[in-house]
C-alpha cells in the first residue's frame, strides 16, 4: 500500500487501491464504462443487462475476479472520482453530482465512512499540502 504523505500533524490519507483488470470481457467493459462515468445509475439489474448477464452471474464474477460486489465496485469508484474532483478544486455540491453520489449529504456519509472526514475538511487538508 502507497502512503499519501501529509505535512506533520495532518491526518494521512491514502487513496483506495485501483483493481486490476477483470478477466472476462463483459466484466471489463462494463468495469470500463462505470470508471468512464460514475454518476449514471448502475442497480444490479441494471449493471447485468448492460454485460448481458444475470445478476446472479454478474455478481459471481465480481466476487471471483475483483473480490468485491458489484455495488462495492461502483461505490469505490464513485469514492475515488469524488476525491479526485475534490482534489481538483470542484466545490462539495459540483463533486457530489458528477461523481454520483448525487446529493453533499451521501458524499459527506461516504467520507465520513471512508476517511472518518467530511469532504470539505478533506479537501481543506489537501489544498494546506499543496501550499507547503
Amino acid at each position: 500500500m502507497v502512503f499519501l504523505q501529509r505535512p506533520g500533524g495532518q491526518s494521512q490519507f491514502w487513496p483506495s487501491l485501483r483493481t486490476a483488470l477483470p478477466r472476462t470481457s463483459p466484466l471489463r467493459q462494463l468495469c470500463d464504462t462505470v470508471a468512464a462515468s460514475p454518476a449514471g445509475d448502475y442497480s444490479l439489474s441494471g449493471l447485468a443487462a448492460m454485460a448481458s448477464l444475470s445478476p446472479r452471474h454478474l455478481t459471481r464474477l465480481f466476487r471471483e475476479e475483483l473480490g468485491t460486489t458489484p455495488a462495492r465496485y461502483v461505490e469505490l469508484i464513485r469514492f475515488d472520482t469524488a476525491k479526485d474532483l475534490l482534489d481538483a478544486g470542484h466545490s462539495v455540491t459540483d463533486t457530489a453530482l458528477r461523481s454520483g453520489y448525487g446529493s453533499t449529504e451521501t458524499l459527506r456519509h461516504a467520507f465520513i465512512q471512508h476517511l472518518g472526514v467530511s469532504p470539505r475538511a478533506y479537501q481543506q487538508r489537501f489544498r494546506s499540502a499543496i501550499r507547503n
